[in-house]
């Protein structure tokens, strides 16, 4: 498997899950969020029930698809969106299912 072929099995397996594209949502809304700021959000407006820990997974899987970047603010962690590889797999393997070009 080449290189290329794995990030995009990377890219696939994180946006497979409902919490990490919910999570990549609430980043479009508003970037440079904490962990605890995104832990709130997902779980009071969207009702999902996670651990701390286990939400702090979902935001791994997504910094390793490059979805998410990370700035620390201190001690703090900040977390923002990377839309540059959902744009790059619609101009590139997704282009060719487009019905216009058939």
């Amino acid at each position: 498997m080449t290189t290329d072929d794995e990030a995009l099995n990377r890219l696939f397996r994180a946006l497979g899950d409902t919490t990490r594209r919910i999570i990549i949502a609430e980043l479009d809304k508003r970037d440079r969020q904490s962990l605890f700021e995104l832990f709130t959000r997902v779980v009071t407006n969207h009702g999902i029930g996670q651990t701390r820990q286990g939400f702090s997974r979902h935001l791994t899987t997504l910094e390793e698809a490059g979805l998410i970047e990370i700035e620390w603010q201190g001690t703090t962690k900040l977390h923002s969106l990377n839309a540059a590889p959902i744009a790059e797999l619609q101009s590139g393997w997704l282009k060719s299912f487009q019905e216009d070009q058939k």
